[in-house]
């Protein structure tokens, strides 16, 4: 298992995760046993130096009494009573250094019944100042006879006590002073293993530690002048709870520290904490071996499932899964992956059927075609034999669906794929179904001779009518053909240069047409075409030219049509029929109209400025009719120039309309709405009815060239003309002629009451300024706005 795939293991994480939580709860217990055994040995040392603290006054109470028989041995001494009566300074000076010596106490002295000092035995020759300190301590010594005082002297405690001398009546007081010393730390240190320091502080500041059990590096916390003495001393060995214990005393401030170790009472604690730990790691370990044996056999299962995983994903659906048998969570999951496995193999079985073949028709469809054509191609690369594709498309089959419904539409289609399956002549030619009402044929050893032979028996299967149950159906279609090896060097080409051959024959309504490159549309030519119309809008190689519209009674305002120029830099001046039919067929139109609108506009809003008035008629096409957002952006260009919608009057072609009539009449509708005039462009020519013409918002008629020019040379024209201005006029409509060459139809227009007249007799097409030059000259001072 590599380092990445043991990071994402599923067992690794249930082992690490549970191993996790177990540590994190034996360690909180550790801690919290730790913290229970350190706060409670706290207390018990806390308690103990309590009773610490009463047994070091209990031995100072002892040490006291000690001194006062001492001195009470001393009083009762008769020949010391003796001296002191006959007053014999020598003889007292030396019992008292005898006494003093034999007793161990470093300060002898005798008193006169006025507590005057009279005899003064130091064992230390070095002590100084003993009598001025004594005679601060007798007055206090005095009031309580049978106690003790602790004085300060040279920065050593001293304990003093003083008895009286009776004989029988009070004749002086014998005063002794023994230090308070090391040994007597050293017993309490014995008898209750307590730590004992004496600190004493001196008036001047200074402070002495002059007793002490501790270590020296233990008693730096204590030698703090002005500080508190700390309840806690750590020391590199242990950790010392301290308890102070103030004296009574004189010269000075001693303090009695009682200190205890606290390792010393946990100690015990180790030895179950260290068993508990050893118990830790083995359960731990039991832990651990339990966990992964449980992940284990959680796992290997889930193992066995994204291998299976794996096979499904590579198409293998054959294998049972395993684990299938088990009665837990993992065979239930295992179980429904096995179901999974076969209700995903009958699925894809069935989505490959519909990957390649049509459900309508039974025929395959257009990949299953193409993969046929590919097949062909590579199985007579070797031998040059020629084939050729043959693709079909249905004539007025949305007219079908829309008249009859769609469920007598989907017999058609049955009834075609049965017609053109009569047309295979080979086992390896095929008939497939591209979609909607396409259909192709897949010739082997076809020639463009077979091909053509093949079309015009297609062509008269379908002169007989298509007849369920009460209608009958007349079938045509346009259809194309492409060759290989002659019209394309690989399959994608072919079917592109069939279909393309197909739609060049439905729009020359011929029947059937072989490929030829002039029919391309993505052609090398036309594919430079697209992008030099893109970098002609862009860099303003685009002229706005003007045809005027002249009224043939005198009561409308100047009008004209607008049309584009291309001024081509290396060309020139671009004819229009060399890019616009282009530009419709590639959607590239849609760009160009927003251009011209746009140019218009701009004029508009000049000539409003200037104090003249123009409507301008500009052409939409089919995919402009069908943009859904083509009136947002017609209004987003009048906002943005401050010019009217009713400055503007928009033909559209009759074609254009009856591609999808709902959707153009909705959106003819919103134009209307917004103030535009509407015309309908080429009348006459097209196949919509009066009862379209009559729904549609429409303002004005144009009259198609072909029949204002026919009017010169026959009577039918001349009739259509009349008629279509009647028809046009009855319905509220303005009619407009175009094509008008010559001075006489431009009267027989006038005589028929036609409206406005457009063409070469009056004006061609002119620029901009030349337009306004020319309206100029023909009407004088423009009208007003």
């Amino acid at each position: 298992m590599s380092l990445q795939s043991a990071r994402h293991s599923l067992l690794l994480r249930l082992v690490g995760v549970s191993l996790l939580l177990l540590l994190i709860v034996q360690a909180a217990g550790f801690a919290v046993v730790r913290a229970t055994i350190d706060r409670n040995a706290r207390a018990q040392i806390a308690r103990t130096l309590d009773l610490d603290e009463n047994v070091w006054r209990r031995l100072l109470e002892q040490n006291a009494d000690k001194l006062r028989q001492g001195s009470a041995l001393l009083a009762a001494d008769y020949g010391f009573r003796s001296a002191v009566n006959s007053d014999d300074a020598q003889t007292i000076q030396s019992v008292l250094e005898n006494h003093g010596r034999r007793i161990g106490a470093a300060v002898t002295a005798l008193l006169g019944t006025d507590l005057a000092l009279r005899v003064v035995s130091l064992t230390d020759d070095g002590m100084q100042d003993v009598p001025a300190t004594l005679r601060q301590l007798v007055p206090a010594l005095a009031a309580q006879p049978q106690g003790s005082r602790v004085v300060v002297m040279d920065g050593v405690p001293y304990q003093f006590v003083m008895v009286p001398m009776r004989a029988p009546v009070v004749i002086g007081w014998v005063l002794m002073g023994f230090p308070i010393s090391q040994p007597l730390a050293e017993e309490m240190r014995q008898l209750l293993s307590v730590h004992v320091a004496l600190r004493v502080t001196t008036p001047g500041g200074e402070v002495r530690i002059p007793v002490s059990t501790l270590p020296a590096d233990a008693l730096k916390p204590l030698l703090q002048a002005h500080q508190t003495i700390p309840r806690e001393v750590r020391t590199p060995d242990a950790t010392l709870l301290a308890r102070s214990a103030r004296l009574d005393s004189a010269g000075g401030e001693v303090q009695a520290v009682l200190l205890r170790s606290v390792d010393e009472v946990v100690a015990p604690y180790r030895q179950l904490q260290v068993l508990l730990a050893i118990i830790t790691v083995g359960g731990v370990l039991l832990f651990a071996v339990g966990t992964g044996f449980v992940a284990q056999r959680l796992t290997t299962p889930l193992r066995s499932l994204l291998a299976a995983t794996q096979r499904l994903s590579r198409g293998e659906y054959d294998t049972p899964l395993e684990h299938t048998g088990r009665q837990d969570e993992i065979g239930n999951l295992a179980r429904s992956f096995d179901h999974m496995r076969v209700d995903i193999a009958a699925q894809q079985t069935e989505i490959r059927r519909l990957a390649y073949w049509d459900r309508l028709t039974g025929l395959p469809n257009r990949e299953r075609f193409r993969e046929a054509v590919l097949q062909a191609m590579a199985d007579s690369a070797d031998i040059a034999k020629p084939l050729a594709v043959l693709t079909l498309d249905l004539d007025r089959f949305k007219h079908v669906n829309d008249v009859l419904g769609y469920a007598y539409g989907d017999r058609l289609l049955q009834a075609v794929a049965g017609r053109l399956g009569r047309q295979v002549r080979l086992s390896g030619d095929m008939v497939a179904r591209l979609g909607g009402n396409e259909f192709a044929l897949l010739l082997l050893q076809a020639d463009v001779a077979a091909a053509h032979a093949i079309a015009q028996d297609i062509i008269r299967s379908f002169e007989e009518p298509l007849a369920f149950e009460d209608q009958t159906v007349d079938l045509s279609a346009g259809i194309g053909f492409a060759c290989w090896p002659g019209d394309a060097d690989d399959a994608d080409t072919l079917l592109s240069r069939s279909e393309i051959a197909m739609y060049a024959a439905k729009r020359r309504l011929s029947g059937a047409l072989q490929y030829d490159a002039a029919f391309d549309s993505a052609s090398t030519q036309t594919l430079s075409l697209l992008t030099e119309l893109r970098h002609a809008v862009e860099h303003d190689e685009l002229r706005l030219y003007l045809q005027p519209k002249v009224s043939l009674h005198g009561d409308a305002g100047p009008a004209a049509e607008a049309l584009v120029r291309w001024q081509h830099p290396q060309r020139g001046l671009v004819p229009p029929m060399q890019f616009i039919p282009f530009a419709e067929q590639t959607g590239f139109v849609r760009q160009l109209t927003l251009w011209i609108f746009e140019e218009v506009a701009r004029l508009l809003a000049r000539l409003r400025a200037e104090g003249t008035a123009l409507r301008v008629s500009v052409n939409l096409s089919t995919r402009d009719l069908l943009d859904p957002d083509l009136s947002q952006r017609l209004a987003a260009i009048l906002a943005r120039h401050g010019v009217p919608a009713s400055a503007f009057c928009l033909e559209i072609t009759e074609s254009a309309i009856m591609d999808d009539p709902q959707r153009a009449e909705a959106m003819l509708n919103r134009l209307s709405e917004q103030g535009f005039k509407l015309s309908i462009d080429d009348f006459g020519t097209g196949y919509s009815s009066l009862a379209y013409l009559k729904r549609l918002p429409v303002d004005e008629l144009k009259i198609d060239k072909s029949f204002v020019m026919g009017m010169d040379t026959g009577e039918d024209d001349a009739m259509i003309v009349r008629s279509t201005i009647d028809l046009a006029h009855n319905l509220g409509l303005t009619v407009v002629a175009e094509g008008v060459e010559t001075a006489a139809i431009l009267e027989r227009l006038r005589l028929l009451a036609c409206d406005e007249a457009q063409g070469y007799h009056m004006a061609r097409p002119l620029p901009v300024d030349e337009f306004l030059a020319w309206q100029t000259a023909r009407q004088g001072p423009p009208p007003a706005a």
